[in-house]
């Protein structure tokens, strides 16, 4: 197992050499198909359905689910044409097909896109990309190495209004912006997801291949979470994935790593616990992150007793500059200038579909060789930004990252995370 410097020296290098141009043997005409695979039939994975049966140049071929009426509704979606499978593993041992997207919760995001890589297969994985940090240095020492084009689902990314946002931050116009903002704000029931009891899986679910490396645990209804009026629940456990920091926090502190030509915080801190929400989920009902990146300070707030906000918006981001302000959300962006300051205010709604030009970055690229919009080192970074905040909440400490690990010894075990016997994450 090579240490974190060769791993370190590993990443530089290949980054080196992931060229716009790589031939990987398999290099198709632009009216050619690509074979695809979707594993993890949910929401999520029904919504990448979705875009890539709109594309021509996208066949799909396979589709994969452990629960069978995911599994189900996924093969009716491509009229029958699909084989549906319940082992993602068949899937990754047939050579006819070019590409996989992974939508499954999140613990399985690491170990499924490794794999896929090394099948020689490229993948558009979801976000978070990982539920601990050391995972996604070894997806993105796998895609290095394998030279596969890996996308991750951070698609605001390729909305036009979210680029052009963060060209007004990088012009200068607001000035010298030293503090940002995002949030999601809500006031939820206080009975939340409820508590049912632990009980017998479905007969139509595979659990254990659903646990798959996370620990053994008997199935509780909540954990798998499946619920037709919201995504699954099995974001609010610690096994599975990260809370709100990680679901809706990726995305925002994306885009502003976006805006700071990919900067990473400094240091790091977090409060944050279950002070409304009577059920059992275990990530924090409320939580207040802080960061300190080069130049300015960034913050992530989420709570789901108290809907206010300044701008009357749910979830967003304010980047201040001492020129103007900036909001941006999914409809749009909004520049607010300073008083007496010469810039202009403005608003701009959306303008174009995000995942679908997500989509057609990404099979553009998987033709091209290029790096995707959101391509998996930069989406690792992003989720490790995330997962820094959870680190520092459950360690209790203020953290400090070069970029690598964390200064404080008590907070590196938080770091990994131990996989159920027989898998193991190789690349």
């Amino acid at each position: 197992m090579p240490d974190q410097n060769q791993r370190r020296d590993f990443l530089k290098a290949a980054s080196a050499a992931f060229t716009t141009n790589i031939f990987t043997g398999n290099l198709k005409g632009a009216n050619d198909k690509y074979t695809a695979a979707f594993i993890g039939m949910g929401r999520m994975g029904r919504g990448n359905l979705g875009f890539a049966l709109k594309m021509d140049s996208v066949q799909v071929t396979h589709v994969c689910d452990v629960f069978k009426p995911h599994l189900d509704q996924a093969v009716e979606m491509t009229k029958g044409q699909a084989k549906g499978v319940r082992d993602f593993r068949e899937i990754l041992a047939d050579k006819s097909v070019d590409l996989v997207c992974i939508a499954t919760p999140d613990h399985w995001h690491p170990y499924m896109t490794v794999e896929a890589c090394k099948a020689g297969k490229d993948v558009f994985v979801e976000k978070p990309v990982c539920v601990a940090v050391e995972e996604g240095k070894k997806m993105v020492e796998a895609a290095r190495k394998y030279k596969r084009v890996v996308q991750a689902g951070t698609m605001q990314r390729s909305g036009v209004h979210f680029q052009k946002a963060t060209e007004i931050v990088r012009s200068g116009k607001l000035g010298r912006v030293s503090m940002v903002h995002t949030w999601n704000y809500s006031n939820a029931p206080v009975e939340g997801i409820g508590n049912p009891p632990d009980a017998e899986p479905p007969a139509d679910l595979d659990w254990d291949m659903w646990l798959g490396p996370a620990p053994k645990r008997p199935f509780n209804a909540n954990r798998f979470g499946v619920d037709p009026k919201a995504f699954s629940h099995f974001r609010w456990f610690w096994d599975y994935a990260g809370g709100m920091m990680t679901d809706w926090g990726v995305h925002w502190l994306d885009i502003v790593q976006m805006a700071f030509n990919e900067a990473m915080p400094q240091t790091i801190a977090c409060v944050g616990g279950k002070f409304r929400l009577k059920d059992n989920r275990e990530t924090p009902d409320t939580i207040h992150a802080s960061y300190e990146y080069p130049g300015f300070c960034c913050t992530y707030e989420n709570r789901n007793g108290n809907g206010q906000s300044m701008f009357g918006k749910g979830g967003g981001i304010l980047f201040y500059g001492d020129q103007g302000t900036l909001f941006v959300d999914r409809s749009g962006y909004q520049v607010v200038p300073e008083r007496g300051a010469d810039l202009q205010p403005e608003e701009v709604k959306s303008s174009n579909q995000m995942n679908a030009a997500h989509w057609a970055n990404f099979i553009e690229c998987v033709r091209t060789r290029q790096k995707p919009i959101s391509d998996i080192e930069t989406c690792y970074r992003s989720s490790a930004t995330c997962l820094l905040a959870n680190v520092a909440l459950r360690s209790r400490l203020r953290l400090d990252w070069d970029g690598e690990t964390v200064k404080q010894a008590d907070a590196k075990k938080l770091l990994s995370r131990e996989y159920r016997k027989p898998w193991k994450l190789t690349v």
